[in-house]
């Protein structure tokens, strides 16, 4: 199976995508090494052979919009990741928080419906191939600090401010 990949310049570095024939996520960060990004990809939905593109279509003008400040930009993306029941669940959760609205680790899992899952829901975030488009950088600890993020913590403090910067609903 072939996909496709493109980096792209954001205020905040580099940022590769990887998708598949039909234009689906599979991976995605602020890297510009594919190799890296493409072994988060689950074994069984791993490419045989990267394509380099320059663009991306849809999905790299989302990017671009997204930094730019339309934070919705990249909602509604096809995403395929594989994993257990929660954690393609704790997924589809994440996607609901609304930027500026992060939500700690603890209530990500009351979120996705087992609220004593807390290592789980950690777990969801750290195991996340599709950075941004699965938002796990919108999950902070408890009492507000950071906690971890495969991309840096400068990213995910910059994407947090970004999103708190435009004054969305909540």
């Amino acid at each position: 199976m072939n996909a496709y990949w493109s980096t792209v310049d954001t205020p905040v570095g580099a940022f590769t995508a990887v998708v598949d024939a039909e234009g689906v996520v599979l991976a995605s960060g602020w890297t510009a090494d594919v190799t890296d990004l493409a072994s988060l990809v689950a074994s069984e939905l791993r490419p045989d052979t990267l394509v380099r593109q320059t663009d991306l279509g849809a999905v790299t003008k989302a990017v671009s919009r997204y930094h730019d400040g339309e934070l919705d930009a990249v909602d509604g993306f096809p995403v395929r990741q594989r994993s257990g029941a929660f954690l393609r669940h704790a997924w589809d959760v994440l996607r609901t928080v609304p930027p500026g609205s992060p939500v700690t680790y603890s209530e990500l899992a009351a979120l996705a419906g087992r609220p004593a899952a807390v290592r789980a829901a950690a777990s969801a975030c750290a195991r996340n191939a599709a950075a941004l488009f699965v938002p796990c950088h919108r999950v902070v600890r408890t009492g507000g600090s950071l906690g971890g993020f495969r991309w840096g913590l400068d990213v995910k403090q910059w994407l947090l401010d970004h999103e708190s910067s435009f004054g969305h609903e909540h």
